[in-house]
């Protein structure tokens, strides 16, 4: 696992955008995430175990993934690059492949994360972020689930998830 601040130019979504400025875990641990490097599966299980991720299923992204090739993953990266938040816990263990998780820091700036094989990333709920693929354009990643799988992207804003009560939730916790 690799972060550090965004660059915020403007360009590919999947090129690094690193501004050089790194971001230590000790830093992501105070905003709620959990990050863990697995080697095994094992040690994801038992993770789960733990927090009582009850489901969980496999993604693939790349242009083989979706009918009509490198055209569809781009119109799913972009879904996926619109910033938002969950209600759930965001958890992911990567099998293959990697990609970028961008998460609001405490001061309303981007924090860029490489997850890579063997990576495991829990977001907590209520914290804005968004996601993309490297430019290898390649990730298979296991999702895993307290409940029922559900991907319910409340995106940022005024009418939407600035209201979430879990949103709410979290900036409690930041002490914002």
């Amino acid at each position: 696992m690799k972060a550090y601040y965004y660059d915020n130019v403007e360009g590919n979504m999947t090129a690094p955008h690193n501004s050089g400025r790194q971001v230590d875990l000790e830093t992501l641990e105070k905003a709620g995430l959990i990050y863990k490097h697995c080697p095994s599966i094992d040690v994801v299980n038992e993770i789960a175990e733990q927090r009582h991720y009850k489901n969980r299923d496999i993604v693939k992204l790349n242009k083989d993934t979706f009918q009509g090739g490198e055209r569809a993953l781009w119109s799913q990266l972009e879904k996926f690059f619109h910033e938002h938040l969950h209600e759930d816990e965001e958890i992911r263990y990567v099998l293959g492949g990697e990609g970028y998780f961008d998460v609001r820091s405490k001061d309303d700036e981007w924090v860029r994360i490489l997850v890579q094989v063997g990576d495991l990333l829990i977001l907590p709920p209520g914290i804005y972020h968004r996601f993309t693929l490297t430019e290898k354009m390649d990730i298979q990643a296991l999702r895993l689930f307290k409940d029922e799988p559900k991907w319910t992207a409340i995106p940022r804003g005024e009418n939407a998830g600035d209201l979430s009560l879990k949103r709410e939730e979290y900036l409690s916790f930041l002490k914002v």
